[in-house]
């Protein structure tokens, strides 16, 4: 049985005059992350990978949004490729502007892939598509109780889910890395939060 990492005593602690800034939270939950114990990790990415292909079997949603891996989040590469096997469509996020909502391509597993303008991996043949995704898979650094998102900062998640219709979104973290924060105005929780835990 695998055991959680400690995350610093003042991330855990309920919010108070002195909590710390989202900023000191970010590099916490990020240091805490990285140091996760790789066995430890491929465990639990297994397992978020079990829970996500459960619920795309039940769901069957026309395409799902996934993921490139940044920073120590969740690799679901094994997840993706049988829900590839399954039927599923995937897209990827693309970034086509700093203050911009995501846009989306089409991706097949296995296709020749080049880094964006923010670093992250996309299809060298860009197929940008017209229709959102109906549902998403969306990583986060931290989240709360509540179901919201702690990100990196850059909004890209906020933007795309303010859009109309809004996707169903499943936010994929470890479960070590919930902690309290407050949600500011512009948040938008998150429909479900899938860890390596059952019965989130």
């Amino acid at each position: 049985m695998t055991s959680h990492p400690r995350i610093p005593r003042s991330a855990t602690e309920p919010p108070a005059p002195d909590a710390p800034s989202k900023g000191d939270l970010r590099k916490r939950l990020l240091t805490a992350r990285r140091a996760l114990d790789p066995a430890t990790r491929a465990a639990w990415d297994r397992a978020i990978g079990e829970r996500v292909v459960a619920w795309w079997q039940s769901a069957r949603p026309r395409a799902l949004g996934v993921y490139w891996p940044l920073r120590d989040e969740p690799d679901l590469h094994a997840a993706y490729a049988q829900l590839a096997r399954l039927g599923a469509r995937l897209l990827l996020p693309v970034v086509v502007a700093k203050d911009q909502a995501l846009e989306f391509a089409e991706w097949r597993i296995g296709e020749a892939m080049v880094k964006d303008a923010m670093g992250v991996a996309v299809p060298a043949d860009l197929r940008l598509q017209a229709a959102y995704p109906p549902a998403l898979l969306v990583p986060c650094l931290g989240f709360n109780p509540q179901g919201y998102r702690l990100g990196y900062g850059g909004g890209f998640y906020d933007r795309t889910l303010a859009r109309s219709p809004r996707p169903q979104t499943l936010g994929i973290a470890y479960q070590c890395l919930q902690v309290p924060f407050a949600g500011d105005d512009h948040d938008v929780a998150l429909d479900r939060i899938l860890t390596e835990i059952a019965g989130r």
